[in-house]
């Protein structure tokens, strides 16, 4: 169990990591990241792939997160101070009380992560979402539904910022993800590894209520507004969701939980059949 290390001056060079979280955020932490709230933190400490290189909480928090800080290995320090001192650290008043850093493992390429997937699969590839709140609620969606990988093209935002874990509650830390490499042709990839592309469009040529399930498949969803390149729906099976006259379009991370909603509803009926 780790000894709880006391913070009394938000300059402490020990949180340096920790400190002005926002802007930090934003020019990005190489292969590093925080980790925000007590479920995503239970998250990190449980991952086999990431690790959790140290731990910063609100004082009163302390005795609560006992269960979870009792888990660590002796040599992650667990650094605690006041709600003051801890706003002034990270700039912003945080109100759960909890961050982490952590480190994220190596990521295999696209072709390596589709390569180690078998049988029947659902796959989930994002391009050009560059929303934070909607990249995490897909991967909270791909989460709930039994998606066996992401796959993210090189325009998607991070997917290890910290407001993307929190949205996801920590899911893009647990689910197998690759990203695409720049130009690199996703509709040639799916085919080399059996899988069936299918694309959202309110365009779409099948209603989503008319997808027959493929055993191994990938659903592509685009950005917000543009949504997919039209080379790529020209290359693969367009399906639609049904609206209301007028209404122009869902939100992204909505389309992903009703189309995987219907995926695996197909499936288990495909089971029954």
């Amino acid at each position: 169990m780790p000894l709880l290390l006391p913070v009394t001056d938000p300059a402490d060079p020990r949180i340096s990591c920790y400190r002005d979280v926002r802007e930090r955020d934003l020019v990005g932490r190489d292969d590093h990241f925080i980790a925000e709230g007590e479920v995503v933190l239970q998250t990190l400490v449980q991952s086999p792939r990431h690790r959790l290189v140290s731990l910063l909480i609100d004082e009163k928090r302390a005795a609560g997160l006992a269960p979870v800080t009792d888990q660590l290995p002796d040599d992650v320090p667990v650094y605690v101070a006041s709600q003051q001192v801890l706003d002034g650290i990270v700039g912003f008043h945080i109100h759960r009380g909890i961050l982490a850093l952590g480190h994220r493992a190596p990521p295999p390429s696209a072709d390596q992560l589709l390569a180690g997937i078998g049988g029947r699969a659902l796959v989930v590839v994002l391009m050009g979402i560059s929303n934070h709140d909607n990249l995490g609620g897909i991967f909270r969606n791909a989460a709930a539904f039994g998606a066996d990988a992401v796959l993210l093209d090189a325009h998607c935002c991070d997917p290890f910022y910290r407001k993307a874990i929190r949205v996801s509650v920590g899911n893009t830390l647990t689910l197998p993800q690759a990203r695409l490499a720049p130009g690199e042709d996703v509709v040639d990839l799916f085919a080399r590894h059996g899988f069936t592309a299918v694309s959202l469009s309110p365009q779409g040529a099948f209603r989503l209520a008319e997808l027959k399930r493929p055993r191994r498949v990938a659903v592509l969803l685009g950005t917000e507004g543009p949504g997919l390149d039209e080379a790529v729906l020209a290359r693969t099976r367009t399906v639609s969701i049904p609206m209301a006259a007028g209404v122009d379009s869902l939100n992204v991370a909505t389309t992903s939980g009703i189309v995987l909603h219907q995926l695996v509803e197909a499936a288990a009926d495909e089971d029954v059949g």
